[in-house]
């Protein structure tokens, strides 16, 4: 090991410096999450994150938080349909009941049963394992009036929420 050390100072130290143009261009890739994404959110703390024209919808961690340890989540059934901001399921928690609404128009494709035998998984990843039900948008304009991640944060800060 000594030597391969040895040997490798040697070569390196050897070899010409690389012209500085060699180094243009190349960009640095980190493993640093990004925090900001492409979910946009209501003022009542529900988000949606849209791949083509299915959302997956759920909760904020601000609102999971707020509502403590979840125990219950009534979550709706496929094949229903909703237009924005209608009441569409409740989430129970030892602290409170809350509402969930439908931040955007649409036609539900699935829900996570998951969540409906472990309502904890809200807490624990409202964002990943936790997400509550997916739909088909029926009106894709609407997400033009949600909050992007900055504004959303923006208004957590503001004491209309």
């Amino acid at each position: 090991m000594v030597v391969c050390s040895v040997v490798v100072r040697r070569l390196l130290a050897a070899a010409p410096a690389a012209p500085r143009h060699v180094f243009t261009g190349l960009r640095w890739v980190t493993s640093t999450p990004v925090k900001f994404t492409d979910r946009k959110y209501t003022d009542k703390h529900e988000w949606v994150q849209v791949e083509g024209k299915i959302g997956t919808i759920g909760i904020t961690h601000y609102a999971q938080d707020a509502l403590g340890d979840v125990v219950y989540a009534q979550l709706p059934d496929p094949g229903q349909e909703f237009s924005q901001m209608d009441e569409c399921g409740a989430l129970e928690s030892v602290k409170a009941a809350s509402e969930l609404y439908c931040p955007v128009s649409g036609k539900i494709v699935s829900k996570n049963t998951e969540v409906e035998d472990t309502p904890g998984l809200i807490n624990k990843s409202c964002y990943e394992k936790g997400w509550l039900f997916k739909l088909e948008l029926s009106k894709l304009h609407e997400l033009d009036g949600l909050m992007d991640e900055a504004q959303y944060e923006k208004f957590l800060k503001t004491d209309d929420h």
